[in-house]
């Protein structure tokens, strides 16, 4: 691939998984309105930019930050990067919250309200996409 290590390759990259978390989002949303009758069904939500900004933030080790010495490659560095590459979505149960006397803790409105906000983003992260292809297409003409 032509531009993997650039920053519009990073850019386009971190956009595609972005939507792909989009979708997932949108099953576990679904999911949680299907079972929103469901005694005692705990509603999930999907964690993603959390853990993609800790990666992206630890790109640039903090200032001020010693050098290890490494004599041997089992050392271990004072300060490790985190490759935004490995980081996933991960869904997570919410078993605090109860909204319901049956112990379901679907808030119907919520979830209509993060469904509305989920298909915003996607379509935000597909106009982006668009637009970094249209520049693109502007310089090769």
């Amino acid at each position: 691939m032509l531009f993997v290590n650039t920053s519009w390759g990073k850019t386009m990259d971190i956009l595609q998984r972005e939507m792909d978390v989009a979708v997932i989002r949108r099953q576990v949303i679904a999911n949680n309105i299907a079972n929103a009758d469901t005694p005692n069904f705990k509603r999930s939500v999907v964690d993603f930019e959390s853990q993609l900004g800790r990666a992206l933030a630890s790109e640039t080790p903090p200032p001020g930050l010693l050098e290890a010495k490494m004599t041997n490659k089992r050392d271990i560095p004072f300060y490790r990067s985190i490759d935004y590459r490995t980081v996933g979505p991960r869904r997570v149960l919410d078993y605090w919250s109860t909204s319901d006397n049956n112990g379901n803790n679907v808030d119907l409105e919520q979830e209509m309200m993060d469904g509305l906000n989920n298909q915003l983003e996607y379509q935000l992260m597909a106009q982006a996409v668009s637009s970094q292809f249209a520049q693109i297409n502007l310089v090769l003409r």
